[in-house]
Order: structure tokens, then C-alpha cells, then sequence
């Protein structure tokens, strides 16, 4: 299956696929953090779409998600460019796509999501309330649900890489797509 994982920088949705044998590769406009031999550096609105059986996409969540909200009066102009973005990506001519953003304008500007997951449902002793928009593909379904349960990601202190470190996808997140959605 050909896989594409966009606005991810890390690698770490793409490398569990490519776990799997699948052709994977991420798109990011930064450097992989892993591997940048399965890594398309450039903005993804400049892809061709056409081999891809599966999409999954990261869109960038500052102007979007609830924890920005006090900004959004004077973001406006950021924020529809950014819901205008989500749009592009779930109307890609993908046949299985996947967006993944923490709770926020998504819900009730374009549409509620199929799915809110937790890492705590998947191995990580911490919570994230994480919205899944899907085409096509099942729920996932929790691989190992934690009774430790912090908001590690909440309480993060500020500093130079808050915003990378805070948008990073959890590994039995990351495992769990990799096995649930490889159905053809």
C-alpha cells in the first residue's frame, strides 16, 4: 500500500508503516527528524496525489485547536487559512484519508470528527484529547488502556521546541494506525 503521511516531522506514523512493508513517506516542509531518505521536503499542496491508497495528515494546529482560542479574534485571516487548508487536505483524491488535530474550530466549522482518541488508550499514561477525521477507515480501536493518566502535554513548560514536542504523535498511536489501517 502507498502511504502518505503529511505535516509530519518526525516520521514516526511513516516508519511504523514502513514497519509493515508498506511504501511510506512523510511530507513535511521541515527536515524528518528520522529518516529523510522516506521524507519529501516541501509543501504538500505541491504533491502529485494520484499513486497514494492512504493519507494521513497533521495539519499544522496553532490556529486551530482550543488551547490557541484567546488568539483566534485577532488570528481570523490565519485561521480561515488554516480550515481552508484542512479542506484541501480531506478532499485529496486519496481513497482512505485520515486528519488528526487536538479539539478546536474543525468540529464546528467544517465537521465533528469520527473519532476523539487518547494516548492512555494506547499504551502512554497521559491524555490528549485527539480528534480523528476519517474517509474511509475504520475507528481505531484501543491497544492498551493505561490507569496513570496526566496531562503531561497540558502542563508542558514553554520554551524553544514546545510547539514541535507538544504536536508529536504518541508510538501506540502511531502502532496502532499502522496495523489497524493496512486493509486494502
Amino acid at each position: 500500500m502507498n502511504v502518505l503521511v503529511g505535516c509530519e516531522f518526525t516520521g514516526t506514523v511513516r516508519d511504523e508503516f514502513r514497519k509493515k512493508g508498506h511504501n511510506a513517506y512523510s511530507c513535511d516542509i521541515i527536515e524528518s527528524e528520522s529518516d529523510n531518505k522516506f521524507h519529501i521536503k516541501k509543501d504538500i499542496r505541491d504533491l502529485d496525489f494520484g499513486s497514494y491508497d492512504l493519507g494521513i495528515f497533521f495539519p499544522p494546529c496553532t490556529y486551530l485547536c482550543v488551547s490557541g482560542a484567546r488568539w483566534f479574534k485577532e488570528r481570523q485571516k490565519e485561521q480561515k487559512e488554516s480550515l481552508e487548508f484542512v479542506k484541501f487536505l480531506m478532499d485529496l483524491p486519496i481513497p482512505k484519508i485520515a486528519i488528526e488535530n487536538p479539539i478546536g474550530v474543525i468540529s464546528t466549522r467544517i465537521r465533528k470528527p469520527d473519532q476523539i482518541i487518547q494516548p492512555y488508550q494506547f499504551g502512554h499514561g497521559e491524555t490528549k484529547s485527539t480528534c480523528l477525521w476519517l474517509k474511509n477507515l475504520p475507528k481505531l480501536v484501543p491497544t492498551k488502556i493505561m490507569n496513570e493518566r496526566k496531562p503531561k502535554i497540558h502542563l508542558m513548560p514553554p520554551g524553544k521546541n514546545r510547539s514541535k514536542n507538544r504536536s508529536r504523535t504518541y508510538l501506540g498511536i502511531a502502532k496502532a494506525m499502522a496495523s489497524q489501517w493496512i486493509t486494502p
